[in-house]
């Protein structure tokens, strides 16, 4: 069975799922890998507007794969710390995308899973979703998500649910910042369709701009060479074929040449 499935639909909405549903879609060794290679070669392509994530069944990721853990462990320490590694880059590379990411998040989300909504830029949680890190309660502790995490949700937050591995609801995890919107299970993919086309709308240079540029500002105090680099990189989207378009698009009344007509 192919444990990531991959499409594209005519908009250029591309869905990977997470196709371990008997496994709870844990992360093991070939899954990582799998997403890893789909999120860069999807990332490059032009056709392609979105990556949207989700998983199969009742399990959006259960997290890492407890018996792929442990058969790593029993391996060299090198080839420990390189499985380690290959999570990180994963979720470097879906955190760093340039087309928007959105994460449809049906049903248990656990630990590392937990770690791909961080690094998704919008997501949508069902109203019975629940959430957890469950590491401490393994004697594991969750490294990898931690700096992911941190950013969404804040250190002080992430130690509460990290230290306790309690479960949160879907309307806890709004509250906290790492869910941007909950809907009735059924609606979920309207929820989504009505994301998408907002996504759609914008000029897919610019998105990918705010998507750099933005993570060049985190953690960044506001200071002159800041400001420079925000003024530098303002004219030059100003001065982009696609801004061009844009301004041209409103002053004359017409959608943009990257929407498509109906």
């Amino acid at each position: 069975m192919t444990t990531l499935l991959q499409s594209v639909d005519a908009n250029g909405v591309a869905t990977l799922t997470l196709n371990r549903p008997d496994k709870r879609n844990a992360l093991d060794y070939e899954l990582i890998g799998a997403l890893k290679e789909a999120l860069v070669g999807l990332d490059a392509r032009a056709d392609v507007r979105i990556i949207t994530l989700e998983g199969a069944g009742n399990y959006f990721c259960a997290g890492g794969d407890i018996g792929s853990m442990i058969r790593v462990t029993q391996r060299s320490s090198s080839a420990n710390e390189q499985d380690a590694l290959a999570l990180a880059r994963m979720l470097h590379a879906l955190d760093t995308a340039s087309k928007p990411t959105i994460a449809l998040a049906k049903g248990v989300v656990v630990g590392g899973g937990v770690g791909l909504l961080a690094c998704c830029d919008i997501v949508v949680a069902a109203d019975d979703a629940s959430f957890s890190l469950n590491e401490v309660r393994l004697g594991l502790l969750p490294a990898i998500v931690a700096p992911f995490l941190i950013r969404a949700i804040g250190l002080r937050q992430l130690r509460r649910y990290a230290l306790t591995a309690e479960r949160f609801s879907a309307a806890e995890a709004q509250k906290l910042g790492l869910v941007h919107r909950v809907a009735p299970r059924l609606e979920v993919n309207l929820a989504h369709a009505a994301i998408v086309a907002d996504l759609l709308r914008g000029a897919p240079g610019a998105q990918a701009d705010v998507k750099s540029f933005f993570a060049e500002c985190h953690g960044h105090g506001v200071d002159a060479e800041l400001l420079r680099e925000a003024a530098h990189r303002l004219a030059a989207r100003r001065s982009s074929a696609e801004a061009q378009e844009g301004l041209s698009a409103f002053l004359e009344k017409r959608e943009p040449h990257w929407i498509a007509a109906d």
